[in-house]
């Protein structure tokens, strides 16, 4: 990044009381992050009154969905780079410095973070097949929400932010990015909790193989999260 750049991070909550305390210390204390910004969707829970105890964390409201709720934050925040972050995922402490790294290359206009996926809670006998998830970010070129896409101000102004749609935003977000420059993946990892694979491994694994692949034959976000379900 240019010198004196500034980072912005964007987190979409609904119902995340038992996680958002812990992800706002670690950004706390996350060196290189400029601004934290969190956008409730309509949380019915403590986790609005948890983030208004922090005073450096400012608290937004959007209409729920993801995407909805991260352009509500791209538009209010003033970071040169945006940093969109989902509660359930855990930054690297060195996150900034390897988003600077690939963004030096005027060429990229953004990139992603490796998974690392982990029980959230508990250990589960199903800990190890957790890591079948984190191959997709490896391979993958078109970057998902859960591996912590960054982007520049500009390109994700010129690519028209997230889509409105209820799924698969961040891969539509992805596909019009790659269209204006190079996307990259830093070979660090985020940590991103495996609790919708532990809860239905079966369901979870089926959806999350086939979903993509539907979409890119051109069925619709909305058809899609009939039967995903609580997008969160």
């Amino acid at each position: 990044m240019a010198r004196g750049a500034t980072l912005s991070v964007i987190v979409p909550v609904l119902d995340e009381e038992a996680r958002i305390g812990r992800r706002l210390s670690e950004l706390a204390a996350t060196p290189g992050l400029d601004e934290v910004i969190v956008v409730d969707g309509g949380s019915a829970d403590r986790t609005a009154a948890i983030v208004n105890a922090l005073p450096a964390v400012r608290l937004l409201s959007a209409p729920r969905g993801r995407a909805r709720q991260m352009n509500a934050g791209a538009a209010a925040a003033a970071g040169d780079v945006f940093l969109f972050l989902h509660a359930d995922v855990s930054l690297p402490s060195d996150a900034a410095s390897w988003i600077a790294r690939a963004l030096g290359d005027p060429r990229v206009v953004a990139g992603a973070f490796r998974t690392w996926t982990v029980p959230d809670g508990a250990p589960s006998q199903l800990g190890p097949l957790l890591h079948l998830a984190d191959i997709r970010s490896r391979l993958t070129r078109l970057p998902y929400g859960d591996q912590a896409m960054f982007v520049r101000r500009d390109a994700f102004a010129r690519a028209g932010g997230f889509p409105d749609q209820p799924l698969m935003e961040d891969l539509e977000l992805s596909r019009r990015l790659r269209c204006l420059g190079r996307i990259a993946t830093v070979p660090a990892v985020v940590r991103v909790s495996g609790r919708r694979f532990v809860a239905r491994p079966i369901r979870f694994t089926l959806i999350a193989r086939t979903f993509p692949t539907l979409y890119r034959l051109g069925v619709s976000p909305r058809v899609l999260a009939r039967f995903w379900g609580d997008v969160r």
